[in-house]
């Protein structure tokens, strides 16, 4: 077996434990396998070979990475830009484990960040969200 089809071979690998544990790690390494296969067509001698794919591995980790792990942080909902800190009308008595209000014309559960009781009718400012529930306080 020739050192470019080790290569190829590693980089398929490299690439399956990508798809079964997606977190940009593995997939710098096979590139890194692949572009060293390429290489392996001018030189044989192997110790040159792992340390140009470990090299280059290495430079794909510290530039590709954090840039895949910034695109997938920005797929957020938005929900932070657009409810916080609006001030909206309870609909629902809110409390510590249920209510409502409103916002936009939309309908959210709401929940008291502290002790507070919020009667029907009464504005409070969302401070934050989990899920599809939003925390209110007093404003």
């Amino acid at each position: 077996m020739a050192i470019w089809q080790i290569f190829i071979i590693c980089s398929m690998i490299f690439l399956l434990i990508e798809i079964f544990v997606p977190m940009m790690f593995f997939l710098n390494f096979a590139l890194g396998c692949l572009i060293t296969a390429g290489l392996s067509i001018y030189t044989d001698n192997l110790a040159v070979l792992i340390t140009f794919a470990v090299a280059i591995s290495g430079v794909f980790l510290a530039v590709l990475r954090p840039i895949f792990l910034k695109t997938k942080k920005e797929n957020k909902t938005g929900l932070e830009n657009k409810y916080i800190g609006k001030v909206v009308k309870v609909v629902e008595s809110v409390n510590k484990v249920s209510g409502a209000v409103t916002i936009y014309d939309e309908r959210w559960n709401a929940r008291s960040i502290g002790d507070d009781e919020f009667p029907v009718g009464s504005e409070v400012k969302i401070v934050k969200n989990d899920g599809l529930v939003f925390y209110v306080e007093k404003i």
